[in-house]
């Protein structure tokens, strides 16, 4: 009898356990190249589409900054991780993401914008400017540019803000003479800013950005263990 309730029991815990494991939900970390909400507008849909066809549950996750981001992804904060080419050789590193995917046939470049109306019509008018960057670690819109403005003898101050957008926006805005930026953020900028903006020098495509997961993840959640129709 004692056996029999002990096998019941541990039933019991096994079923706890499995149902547990079924409701985790694991968070998908999205460098904050935009605002919050635009980022959630973009990412939720794909999330949710993710979440029903792999049978995991994908909560979407960012960071106030660039800046804090890296930090989140540093202390190996979320399970999964969508980040530039430059971020995954760090954090590949320490605490260890490993590749899961990235986009088929894309590639990534970066962007240097000027206002419109500028009378800037070569990098080395800029020598001695002041010029805006998303934050030090973004590759394309910051360290590619950067190292063209460098190879191209010119003389900078680089000054950071929180985003793409708020790159976009201080230049369209007369703050800044010039700014960092990618192709996909500066086509969806809103209208009213990139049409004050023009894009004076774009660099070669590089590989694209990754989605990274974080060491520890089980097996089966990294190769989804759902269905493959959508769940109801």
């Amino acid at each position: 009898m004692n056996k029999l309730r002990d096998f019941f029991v541990a039933l019991c815990l096994l079923a706890l356990s499995a149902s547990a494991l079924a409701e985790r939900v694991y968070t998908f970390g999205i460098v904050p190249q935009q605002s919050s909400a635009t980022l959630i507008k973009t990412w939720e849909p794909v999330l949710q589409w993710l979440s029903a066809r792999a049978g995991v549950k994908l909560a979407f996750a960012t960071g106030a900054d660039i800046a804090a981001f890296e930090q989140q992804v540093a202390a190996g904060a979320y399970d999964f991780a969508y980040m530039n080419p430059y971020h995954f050789t760090v954090y590949n590193q320490s605490p260890g993401y490993h590749a899961l995917a990235r986009a088929q046939g894309e590639t990534i470049t970066g962007i240097l914008v000027v206002p419109k109306d500028s009378p800037v019509k070569a990098l080395q008018d800029l020598n001695n400017a002041t010029v805006v960057f998303p934050a030090p670690a973004a590759f394309a819109a910051s360290l590619l540019v950067q190292a063209e403005l460098r190879r191209s003898g010119v003389q900078f101050t680089p000054k950071f803000v929180h985003s793409h957008n708020s790159v976009y926006m201080n230049v369209a805005k007369g703050f800044f003479p010039a700014g960092g930026g990618v192709p996909r953020t500066f086509g969806l900028l809103d209208p009213q800013y990139r049409d004050n903006l023009r894009i004076l020098w774009q660099s070669q495509p590089y590989t694209t950005h990754a989605i990274a997961y974080r060491p520890g993840t089980p097996p089966s959640v990294i190769r989804g263990h759902g269905s493959d129709e959508p769940r109801s």
